[in-house]
């Protein structure tokens, strides 16, 4: 009923009608470019169902949106601000900014104003607090010329910078934009040059690659589209970018090589299209359904931000895979033994890739042999990776972790110097209730008094409530420490003296905007971690189990994915955290790991580790299966898969590591995080530890208590027909996976 969506059916299909094909694919991506056109970002401060979610929403009673402000910092290495030369400057930025009526709907100077906080001690600095208009769309729209307008000031020895919600979304965007440029430019070159050193052909290297930035341009095309429905972070579109490229050519990859083998084991061209979809193909369907899977736990997060984000990442893989499936096809029934052109001399494509003699032959040997040592020795190196993981601290991403170039980080930076660093974003406290009551009255001023006594306290407002005195706000400017720890325990302990002033007197009281976000953000992700663990744990265990038809397989396939997990989140606390090697790879070093970033790699890594474990231990499995032999089935498994495996990790990390290169430290947290779990599943994980408990374990790998016996069966390469003898040479590299669907 359902033959339209078999993987082989969609493969000989494609072939056969090439041209339909590939037209309705350059309609698609004309649609892409289109999407792509309608990229919007939002940087969604809002956790749903937190403390600091329900403080906005009460002050949208009493203000309607939350104002828009941006903070222009003056500074000058050698005029003070009663310098003639400093004022007249400062009066003429003040009449630019109040000439873009439109956007700026009040300006506030020292001259005018008189206010002394406004000018730093050394007087050589002032802030300039204005006030934008709240409508969000002009603001968005307005504010690049806003930034421009600040940086033509910047003459004679004075410069103008700003920092705010606006501000910093825009320059936190434009260097997300020239991160992905760079990225690419780094990825795809060294991707095509491990492509062609596991092709050995220009062509079978570059159609990958091509089929890649396919995929980036279905990327941007979904995250756009996505982007007016749900928020859409600045870095999004990195790290959709990141995985749509990263499995776009892999699994291309993985489909070219099973092509050149079937067409060296005499195939002809249709008919090895169609075997590679019903082996290779079904292979990719499985893995990108997994990696789909596996990340839609992120959506038991409640983060609007990372809700888009998912959402993204999900549909990229989704593309990659039907590039897979349909588009890939259709070009190779074009190409035919093309694909073969440009080849290295001496180098085509090869009927097996089990060499019994090379040196994963060797190292198995040497695992098998000494297994208990072998895997031994492997646990203790990851569980010593693993180890800087106790001293992990989880944050918000802040000011101080972006290029230090940037206007915005200017202006934090003097305002963390030389004022108080929470007036560019300061905390809201909303009541509401009663507010003219004697008991609310005095719980105000108690509430007033406690916050004001408070050593990371800069000042604390005076109320404002609304005509019918049921909502008010009271304002609070953190001190020096404004982002990080600090700031955390802050708004923990004014949290705690509201709790305790307010009590018994009816009112609701909640502290939002600021460092409570940042707070709340923190929270919200320690707390929904295990539930993202479980479902992905879960996950796993059924579908291995039914894959391999065992208990014991994906037990240990879970613990070896947790032990290559946890050691990348110990190096990323070495070196982004702590800051070990962080200058030498060009990192940032941050005072906290971004909160979202454990769980988001947990996921993706899950997903994409499923790839390897399963291309690897389906081979073994179907050897057993012929063999009856654990020990002969193992080295088998390691030996005809390794050039593949390794050339598909090696893919993956220096996609990953392109995107490491970037300036944004979250990005940079993500592409060396994944890059080295990938690095320690394609090496630690596949080369000692797999063979080495499969050694210890024997055909008790295989073991599969009767009461399951009803599991459904996901059978390897398609089915029992799909399968070779097995005097037939296995696949040139290519290793088959279990396929979804098929029966006995």
């Amino acid at each position: 009923m359902f033959r339209f969506l078999s993987p082989s059916w969609l493969a000989g299909a494609s072939a056969r009608r090439p041209g339909i094909t590939i037209g309705a694919w350059v309609l698609i991506v004309v649609l892409a470019v289109g999407g792509a056109s309608m990229l919007k970002f939002t940087e969604s401060q809002r956790i749903p169902g937190s403390e600091s979610d329900r403080a906005y929403e009460i002050l949208t009673e009493l203000r309607g949106p939350q104002p828009i402000t941006e903070t222009v910092v003056v500074s000058s290495e050698t005029l003070t601000v009663d310098a003639p030369e400093y004022r007249a400057a400062v009066e003429a930025l003040a009449a630019d900014l109040r000439a873009k009526s439109a956007l700026v709907k009040n300006v506030t100077t020292f001259y005018e104003s008189g206010t002394e906080s406004l000018v730093s001690a050394d007087r050589h600095k002032l802030v300039i607090p204005v006030l934008l208009t709240n409508d969000e769309t002009l603001a968005e729209k307005e504010i690049a010329g806003f930034m421009h307008l600040l940086e033509a000031r910047s003459i004679n020895g004075i410069s103008v910078d700003t920092v705010g919600r606006f501000s910093t979304n825009f320059e936190f965007n434009e260097t997300a934009q020239h991160d992905l440029e760079k990225s690419e430019m780094i990825g795809l070159p060294a991707a095509l040059l491990v492509l062609f050193v596991v092709f050995g052909a220009a062509v079978a290297a570059g159609l990958p690659v091509v089929l890649g930035i396919v995929g980036i341009v279905l990327a941007a095309g979904v995250t756009g589209a996505v982007s007016r429905f749900l928020n859409i972070s600045s870095y999004s579109l990195n790290m959709v970018t990141m995985i749509g490229l990263a499995v776009g050519i892999d699994y291309t990859l993985f489909i070219v090589e099973r092509f050149r083998e079937e067409r060296a084991n005499g195939l002809d061209r249709i008919a090895a299209i169609e075997r590679s979809g019903n082996t290779a193909s079904r292979a990719v369907l499985f893995s990108g359904l997994t990696v789909m899977v596996a990340m839609s736990g992120l959506l038991i997060v409640p983060d609007e931000a990372n809700i888009g984000l998912v959402v993204g990442a999900i549909s990229v893989v989704f593309a990659a895979v039907a590039i897979a499936l349909t588009l890939l096809p259709a070009i190779l029934a074009l190409l035919g033994d093309r694909v073969n052109w440009g080849s290295l001399p001496g180098r085509k494509a090869r009927k097996s890739d089990d060499n019994p003699h090379g040196a994963f032959a060797r190292l198995t040997a040497f695992v098998q042999r000494h297994p208990v040592i072998s895997a031994v020795s492997a646990t203790a190196v990851l569980l010593a990776a693993t180890s800087p993981v106790a001293m992990i601290r989880l944050g918000y991403p802040n000011m101080n972790e972006l290029p230090e170039s940037l206007s915005t980080v200017s202006a934090f930076q003097i305002l963390e110097s030389d004022f108080s660093a929470g007036q560019a974003d300061p905390l809201e406290v909303a009541i509401k209730g009663d507010l003219d009551s004697p008991a609310v009255s005095q719980a105000i001023t108690d509430f007033r008094a406690a916050a004001a006594a408070d050593s990371n306290v800069a000042s604390v407002s005076d109320l404002v409530t609304n005509e019918a005195g049921q909502v008010g706000l009271i304002t609070i400017v953190l001190g020096a420490e404004a982002t990080g720890d600090a700031a955390n325990q802050t708004v923990e302990r004014l949290r705690d003296f509201a709790g305790d002033s307010f009590a018994g007197s009816q009112a609701e009281v909640k502290i939002g905007a600021g460092a409570a976000v940042s707070l709340d953000y923190v929270d919200t992700y320690v707390k929904y971690l295990p539930y993202v663990i479980g479902f992905v744990l879960l996950l796993s265990f059924v579908l291995l189990t039914m894959v391999f038809r065992s208990i014991v397989i994906p037990v240990k396939a879970i613990i070896m994915n947790l032990l290559s997990v946890g050691a990348a989140y110990g190096l990323l606390v070495l070196v982004f955290q702590e800051g070990v090697g962080a200058d030498l790879f060009g990192f940032t070093q941050t005072e906290s790991i971004t909160a979202f970033l454990p769980i988001f790699l947990f996921a993706v890594l899950f997903g994409l580790s499923m790839d390897y474990h399963v291309f690897l231990l389906s081979r073994i499995h179907e050897r057993y299966q012929e063999t009856h032999d654990n020990t002969a089935a193992v080295g088998y498994g390691l030996r005809s898969t390794a050039h593949i495996i390794t050339g598909a990790a090696a893919i993956m990390m220096v996609v990953f590591g392109g995107f490491a290169a970037g300036d944004l430290a979250p990005v940079q947290q993500v592409g060396f995080g994944l890059a080295v779990a990938v690095f320690l599943d394609g090496t630690i994980v596949r080369s000692i530890l797999v063979p080495s408990t499969m050694q210890l374990l024997g055909d008790k790998n295989w073991y599969l208590p009767s009461w399951l016996a009803w599991l459904p069966v996901i059978h390897v390469e398609g089915g029992p027909e799909a399968v070779r003898p097995a005097v037939e040479a296995p696949g040139a590299g290519f290793l088959p996976l279990p396929g979804v669907g098929g029966g006995q």
